[in-house]
This record gives C-alpha cells, sequence and structure tokens, in this order.
C-alpha cells in the first residue's frame, strides 16, 4: 500500500464529527422509516456536510447561502429518493454526490429558495462558525471546488482511520503509547529521535521505534479498510493515488 502522508491537524479530536460514509450505511439510509434507516441519515450529514459546504462557498456563494443550499440539497437528498440510484457497482460515492450537488445548485435549488430558513428537516445540527473557520484556513486561491471537495473528502477517510486507531489502542490499554507517538505519523521512517516519545510512552527508545513501525501498519491498514468501503476493488489502487496527491498537498 502507498504511504499515506497524514497532515498536521489533530484528527482524532475531529473524528467524531467527520467519519466517513460506507456503502451500508448509504444503503441503510433508503430505509428512512426505520431507526437504522434514520440513524444513517444523520451519519452521512454529518461526514458529508462541511465537504459541500466548502464546495458551495468555493462557487462563491456566501456563509448563509452556503448553509441554506447544503442543508437543502440533504434534504431533497434524503427525503425525496436521492439516494435510490446510488450503488457501489456504479463507483465512488463521492463523484456520485458530488454530480447530485451540481445539478442541485444550477436547478433544482431556485424552488426551494421560497422557504424559509431552517424551515426544513435537517437531522444533525451544524454550526456555520465552525465551518466558516474551517474555510478560512482553505488555501483559497490553488484549489477548485472540485479539488477542495475531493480533499476535504480525503480527510474524512483519515479521520476515520485514525479515530480507529486511537481506540485499538484504548480498547488495549496502551493509549499512552498513542498519545506519545501518534504526531511522528507523518514523519518518515527512520528520520527523527523517538528519545522524547520513548520517555513519555515509559519504553525503550528502541522499543519505542517498533512501535511506531506497528502503529503506521495499523495506521495504513484502517486506512485502507475504510476506502474500501467507499469503492470497487478495481478502484482501489487509482483511488489510493488520488488520495496520496491530495493529502500530499
Amino acid at each position: 500500500m502507498p504511504q499515506i502522508t497524514p497532515s498536521e491537524r489533530d484528527h482524532p479530536v475531529q473524528s467524531a464529527r467527520f467519519q466517513t460514509t460506507r456503502w451500508t450505511v448509504v444503503l441503510a439510509s433508503r430505509r428512512s422509516d426505520e431507526p437504522t434507516g434514520r440513524k444513517a441519515i444523520e451519519s452521512l450529514c454529518r461526514d458529508y456536510w462541511y465537504p459541500l459546504y466548502a464546495f458551495v462557498r468555493r462557487t462563491g456563494r456566501s456563509p448563509e447561502d452556503a448553509q441554506d443550499l447544503t442543508q437543502a440539497f440533504f434534504a431533497r437528498l434524503l427525503t425525496q429518493g436521492g439516494l435510490a440510484s446510488a450503488a457501489p457497482e456504479k463507483g465512488r460515492f463521492r463523484t456520485f454526490l458530488l454530480v447530485a450537488l451540481k445539478r442541485f445548485l444550477t436547478s433544482d435549488w431556485r424552488r426551494l429558495q421560497a422557504q424559509k430558513r431552517g424551515s426544513g428537516v435537517f437531522p444533525v445540527s451544524v454550526s456555520i462558525l465552525e465551518a466558516e473557520g474551517r474555510y478560512a484556513a482553505e488555501p483559497v486561491e490553488r484549489e477548485s471546488p472540485e479539488t477542495l471537495f475531493d480533499r476535504q473528502w480525503a480527510l474524512t477517510l483519515f479521520d476515520r482511520a485514525m479515530f480507529r486507531l486511537q481506540q485499538d489502542y484504548a480498547d488495549s490499554g496502551r493509549s499512552r503509547v498513542f498519545e506519545a507517538l501518534k504526531s511522528f505519523l507523518a514523519e518518515p521512517a527512520g528520520s527523527t529521535s523517538y528519545a522524547g516519545p520513548a520517555a513519555a510512552a515509559g519504553m525503550t527508545e528502541g522499543a519505542a521505534r517498533v512501535a511506531m513501525h506497528r502503529m503506521r501498519q495499523r495506521f495504513r491498514r484502517f486506512f485502507r479498510d475504510e476506502l474500501a468501503e467507499t469503492v470497487t476493488p478495481d478502484e482501489m489502487d487509482e483511488e489510493l493515488r488520488h488520495i496520496r496527491a491530495l493529502l500530499s498537498r
């Protein structure tokens, strides 16, 4: 598996909010009249709200309009059978979602502008201040709306893999090791001293190097597992190359 380079954000903190949407969740969300379907819809909204919001903002809309449009898009998508045509065998879910949003922005949303802001049913609460705080840090001049969406989607994969890694270490009673070594995931293997994290984790430097090697392996496995649930097997290698390019910018 190609190496995935984490960014410098503290992803474990945000992973619970921006988990990756899986095909199992997409399919379950069609059953909106059932408890599992409603939970799936909430998960979809949490996972993809910010990447879609960032795309809309990058097209030139104001923060208020971007919030309205993103929520109206989800309301339409999730309550009017918009996911009926989404299926794993048809390719990447992120592609399906972005195409649907573009169509919505050029036509359907105008019919929804008569609704009062917030009058639609939106299954999770969102913070425009938080979204704008994140958007202010985006490289506005360099990235197209499509590239920005793809990069934020890739970061949700990263977040979910990091969350699973954190939980794995917690479940095995090794949270201290995780906290001491997590910031070194972005460093090339063998390029740094582990004296400091070794002392923090209560182990020798040699043991810390071995633990770091194993942590990288587990992170890559979790990342690949997450990616495998959003694309078909034939798309895996191409998607990995695309993600490496996105996260290395």
